[in-house]
């Protein structure tokens, strides 16, 4: 009898086994249902803001607290809530969502915070109302000023083809924040260097800004526009015409012809040169000490991308009539 009894005892602890692990999957399984549905909760967040606004640090030397009530899995409710009970959120706010209140305040108000939802609350989540109406942060003041941009770039272009425009950064021109001492020596701020071979289109991009020590800047990076078009050269001689001679006095141009050289974009819409004109302007003469002249032109037609002449300097001579 003492070996039955004794052969029933591993049955009962396997029982206590089984009954305990059934217990915590009922329980797993309770809980896992329960926060993959749906719930409404008040969520609150301390939030820092950054920046850049004209003229200020790019920090805000406060935090707010953001409260909502907020729709969202609770999976994503007590993760999104612990997490941001710990920590202040650091959260880049467009400058066209702040409006000055004071010297150094600036308040976000109505429907501006919809925006920022994501990285106040997480993904995932709906926010029902915000409890907390406007959001004021402050942010000091910082000595400043707007210098140009100045990109170091080396650009060959694939033969005939050329630079069809002005060269353009955007912005042109960044504010560089920092003491006094070291605003002083800072006229301009460089790019990396941009280097382009056998260019045939028009090229964009974007360009680092080099750091100086010692500031920071509005933005660390510009974009850039090179106009790039494929031309085709027109050749012509033209007689220089004198122009503003005074009554009783005539002015005589040597040589008395010049050559006319056009880069003009390809295809041409229009042959400009009947129309282009070569001329010395009488006021240049009488303003000379050597009476040499610069000779002139009408406005470039359209698609005409550079003109050169030849020579580029006329000798003048003056007599009466």
């Amino acid at each position: 009898m003492a070996r039955d009894a004794s052969k029933k005892e591993p049955e009962w602890g396997r029982s206590w086994v089984v009954l305990t692990v059934s217990l915590l999957l009922a329980c797993l399984v309770w809980l896992l249902s329960n926060l993959s549905q749906t719930y409404s909760g008040t969520v609150s967040v301390s939030v820092q803001a950054r920046c850049n606004l004209e003229g200020y640090q790019n920090l805000s030397s406060n935090s707010v607290l953001v409260s909502a009530r907020c729709r969202t899995q609770g999976f994503s409710l007590v993760r999104e809530q612990s997490r941001r009970e710990r920590k202040t959120l650091l959260v880049d706010i467009n400058p066209s969502d702040l409006h000055r209140t004071g010297p150094e305040t600036f308040c976000m108000i109505g429907g501006a915070k919809n925006s920022y939802v994501r990285q106040f609350f997480g993904d995932g989540t709906t926010v029902e109302a915000f409890i907390t109406d406007t959001l004021r942060f402050v942010f000091p003041k910082e000595n400043h000023k707007r210098v140009p941009v100045e990109v170091p770039m080396q650009v060959h272009c694939r033969t005939q083809y050329m630079q069809s425009g002005p060269f353009r950064t955007s912005p042109d021109s960044v504010t560089v924040y920092g003491e006094d001492v070291h605003l002083a020596n800072i006229d301009k701020v460089t790019t990396s260097r941009l280097v382009l071979s056998d260019v045939h289109d028009s090229r964009h991009g974007m360009l680092s800004i080099n750091s100086i020590p010692g500031v920071r800047m509005s933005v660390d990076e510009v974009g850039y526009e090179l106009p790039v078009s494929r031309y085709v050269e027109l050749r012509s001689t033209y007689n220089v015409e004198v122009w503003n001679v005074p009554a009783g006095h005539q002015l005589q141009v040597f040589p008395a012809t010049a050559q006319v050289v056009l880069l003009c974009a390809f295809p041409l819409a229009k042959d400009p040169l009947p129309e282009f004109r070569v001329y010395v302007d009488y006021k240049d003469f009488a303003a000379s000490l050597t009476g040499r002249c610069v000779p002139h032109t009408l406005r470039l037609p359209a698609g005409v991308l550079q003109c050169r002449i030849e020579p580029e300097v006329f000798d003048c001579v003056e007599s009466s009539l």
